[in-house]
């Protein structure tokens, strides 16, 4: 067997005595010939009634808190899996439920005084901005965005105690769970409980580099989930994650850049590792409003300290000419993005507060866009042949998208849309993708408009492909302009279709005026 390939059993508190582990992978089965001494039990959201398959929790209204688990120690929670109804209008509720980011998950050890973990669900099980995204790693697994599932051992000595509390204007509906424990005769005086704290900057201040962790303690860490939004056009991840052991004044560890510490080399891809992944990328490039959701485990590699734990990152990276001193793209500034952040850790005794979970509203991103539905510009539209509608969904902004099918192989489409306030901002087009949808040129003002120069390879993009094997709504950035008072026009040319493309739809959700930072960036270092 190569055991590179396989998932190795770790030892998370091995360092401090205690024998927990996660579970092996299905390519290590050599622990299962050793029994074992404690007694599985499971909490779970099964109906006591066996005659019915209400195995859930019905509705959890705003503002409650459901307790999952209340259990007696000693024991070691070895596995949680939940699910749970998702917020876009389903079958399920016509309105839809909470969505991932408006639950928080909180777990308590030991009868503490606050929670040892505290974090929205979805940035917990590896995704933020309130998505359900799919993960495949050795402690978290989330198939499909439904089916949630973690490994973390999680021991006790007394009491366990797990809550979720809903922080939405709509229901959770169809909660279910299964929590599996394993009873002990008696876990060691030192045993290091499980930590998880949620953090966050919207945006990230200038200067200090951003705090992902401050514990005290004897412990090691291991493990990160990072949500950023970039608030600049261009590359946002050139800072370097700095740890600091036991009161280093200078960093014990520093890493190399964000993209590295994540596992990864030159920029970031949507992938999934045992180890690391990006679990969401917004667009394909670098661009103003680029949204990313990813993951680092330390499992073969904890942090271990001894007294105390600083973790850091900086807020580096490429900024646009529009934001430099210089007026040139630079490689190395202090950026503003917004961000936010998970931390996962083992200690000896209670974790010590260094921050506190902000409440909902200040969780969501800042809007940044003025925003014009496409409702407000169908009756403005002049097109070729061919069917044009308001294609009404959830999918969509508003009232739905501008949807047109065209009846010819050069379609052409033209439509107004108000500036009411002259400023500079970032022009956004948001835009479907699916099997049918066509390859179209953007002509804003009589001008042919280009995806922004790629401050790597100046390579422009003049025509886009809307092909999409599964249907998408994303977001395109076309440049920053200060649009004068008043009426500009958009035109939409079809110049073919992708091989794989069944036709050369179009589908405009809505034009964007996205907000951008009115300053002038010193140049750091030319490295």
């Amino acid at each position: 067997m190569n055991r590179k390939t396989a998932w190795i059993v770790l030892a998370v508190c091995g360092t401090l005595g205690i024998g927990l582990a996660l579970r092996a992978g299905a390519q290590d089965l050599s622990g299962l010939a050793r029994a074992k001494p404690g007694r599985s039990r499971a909490v779970t959201s099964a109906d006591p009634n066996p005659n019915s398959n209400r195995d859930r929790i019905g509705i959890i209204k705003p503002g409650e808190t459901a307790v999952l688990a209340d259990i007696k120690g000693p024991a070691v929670i070895r596995h949680i899996w939940l699910t749970f109804n998702e917020a876009r209008p389903n079958w399920i509720d016509a309105a839809g439920s909470a969505a991932p980011n408006e639950i928080v998950l909180r777990m308590t050890w030991d009868d503490a005084a606050a929670p040892a973990v505290e974090s929205p669900l979805g940035d917990f099980f590896g995704a933020g901005f309130g998505m359900r995204r799919e993960i495949n790693s050795v402690p978290v697994q989330v198939e499909s965005g439904d089916g949630y599932n973690c490994y973390w051992p999680m021991p006790f000595h007394k009491r366990g105690r797990i809550t979720i509390t809903n922080e939405s204007a709509k229901n959770i509906r169809s909660f279910y769970f299964h929590i599996d424990y394993t009873e002990e005769e008696k876990l060691p005086d030192d045993t290091a409980y499980f930590c998880a704290q949620y953090k966050q900057a919207f945006p990230e201040q200038p200067g200090p580099d951003y705090l992902i962790l401050d514990a005290e303690g004897k412990g090691h860490y291991v493990g990160t989930v990072m949500s950023a939004r970039s608030r600049s056009p261009f590359w946002f991840g050139e800072g370097d994650a700095k740890f600091y052991v036991d009161g280093d004044v200078n960093p014990t560890i520093q890493g190399t850049g964000t993209e590295d510490y994540f596992l990864m080399a030159w920029g970031l891809n949507e992938t999934l590792y045992p180890y690391f992944g990006c679990t969401y990328m917004s667009t394909d490039f670098e661009d103003l409003g680029t949204e990313y959701c990813l993951y680092r485990w330390h499992i073969e590699d904890a942090v271990r300290f001894s007294k105390s734990l600083r973790f850091e990152i900086e807020h580096k990276g490429w900024i646009s000419a529009d934001e430099t001193e210089s007026g040139k793209v630079e490689g190395h500034v202090d950026r503003e993005d917004d961000i936010a952040t998970v931390a996962f850790w083992y200690q000896v005794g209670q974790p010590k507060r260094f921050t506190m979970l902000p409440p909902l509203a200040q969780r969501l991103l800042p809007d940044l866009d003025v925003v014009i539905e496409a409702q407000t510009i169908v009756p403005s539209v002049k097109h070729s042949p061919g069917v044009l509608e308001l294609q009404k969904g959830s999918t969509w902004t508003g009232e739905g998208q501008l949807f047109f099918q065209p009846a010819s192989d050069q379609p052409v489409l033209e439509t107004e849309f108000s500036v009411e306030k002259e400023a500079y901002r970032g022009l956004i087009l948001r835009m479907t993708g699916a099997e049918d949808f066509g390859i179209w040129r953007i002509f804003l003002d009589g001008k042919n408009i280009r995806q922004p120069d790629d401050y790597m390879a100046g390579r422009k993009i003049a025509d886009y492909d809307f092909y999409s094997q599964d249907l998408k709504v994303k977001d395109y950035y076309l440049g920053s302009f200060k649009l004068a008072p008043g009426k500009h026009i958009l035109r939409f040319e079809g110049v073919g279709r992708n091989p794989l493309a069944k036709g050369n739809y179009l589908g405009l959700d809505s034009v964007r005026l996205r907000e951008r930072w009115m300053k002038k960036r010193k140049l750091l270092s030319t490295g």
